[in-house]
């Protein structure tokens, strides 16, 4: 009995020490924008906490083509819906020249945070982590399956930014994921995957975590054990994830006034203004003689960051928003 005991105290004591390394890991895209040295200092007072990175790692530091130049602009173009270009097999859009708009179903790739609101703007930045792959595969391959509630899609993505163990996801969401990710994309994500812990174990862990990071380390953990217990609505993890009441300024942030644009690498200019995480009235310009022209327009390469680094960060997709 005595070695059986001390068994189910280390296995305890390693559970919370995973917790707490993919905690602080999932809020180290943050840490690089922390202002004066805080972030550095942060490493080393908790050098093996930061040590695996999230999911999804995209953060206000990757978001570098915002043009302040443009602030105010508005192209002289007519307004024309992105519906009316060629699709490709990604569900992205060949680009020609012109002022193309589009309200898509958008995603929440970071919980525990708020929604968009507040006159804050975003910027574009493309989706960057080990879980990029899978995240995209998601939002492309949505389009071609129309079937799917934009709910359970958006699930499928906090499972994966919460690290949540495939098999305990229930029957349906499995379905969903076998529709959108290949048998290889699923065993890799099961493979990073963490145990949910509740109470004390999860108090524990959490307490290894610097307090800026914790209200994001807490979610992921929130929604891990929502995921893996039957019955949790969507509307309880939303809860979790979307924080509701005014978002106070994160560390790091930039004053970025909603509207502003962003010179895509290819050559377009894009904009994003949220109405809710879900929804995101997309804008892109292509100028004429623009070396976009003849381009892909792949919604789901595109993450729209907030300047706030307490709000969402929003990845797009090529499905029109419309009434569910």
């Amino acid at each position: 009995m005595h070695n059986f005991g001390l068994t189910r105290s280390a296995v305890a004591a390693a559970c919370a020490l995973i917790l707490i390394a993919a905690c602080a890991g999932s809020a180290s895209a943050q840490i690089g924008g922390l202002p004066g040295g805080l972030g550095d200092r942060i490493k080393k007072k908790t050098p093996n906490l930061l040590a695996e990175k999230p999911p999804i790692t995209t953060s206000l530091p990757d978001a570098r083509w915002g043009d302040a130049s443009k602030d105010g602009f508005t192209p002289r173009d007519p307004e024309r819906s992105l519906m009316t270009l060629q699709r490709t097999p990604d569900g992205g859009f060949v680009l020609q020249p012109g002022y193309y708009l589009m309200q898509t179903q958008s995603y929440c790739l970071k919980a525990g945070t708020h929604g968009p609101g507040g006159g804050d703007g975003y910027l574009y930045a493309p989706p960057k982590g080990p879980a990029e792959e899978a995240v995209m595969s998601i939002v492309r391959n949505s389009v071609q399956h129309p079937e799917i509630h934009q709910h359970d899609i958006q699930v499928l993505l906090w499972a994966i930014i919460a690290r949540a163990k495939f098999e305990d996801l229930s029957s349906e969401l499995k379905a969903t994921a076998s529709r959108l990710l290949t048998p290889r994309q699923l065993a890799s994500l099961n493979r990073n995957a963490l145990d949910a812990l509740s109470g004390n174990a999860l108090t524990d862990a959490l307490g290894g975590v610097p307090e800026p990071l914790r209200q994001v380390a807490q979610a992921e953990a929130q929604l891990r054990q929502m995921l893996s217990t039957p019955g949790a609505s969507y509307a309880e993890m939303e809860r979790v994830a979307v924080l509701g009441g005014a978002a106070p300024l994160g560390p790091g942030s930039q004053e970025i006034p909603t509207g502003r644009w962003s010179l895509h690498p290819d050559g377009y200019y894009v904009r994003y203004i949220p109405s809710g995480y879900s929804s995101t009235r997309v804008e892109i310009w292509v100028p004429q003689g623009s070396p976009a022209v003849g381009k892909e327009y792949d919604p789901a390469t595109h993450v729209a960051v907030p300047g706030n680094t307490a709000r969402q960060r929003l990845i797009q997709s090529g499905r029109p928003q419309q009434a569910q």
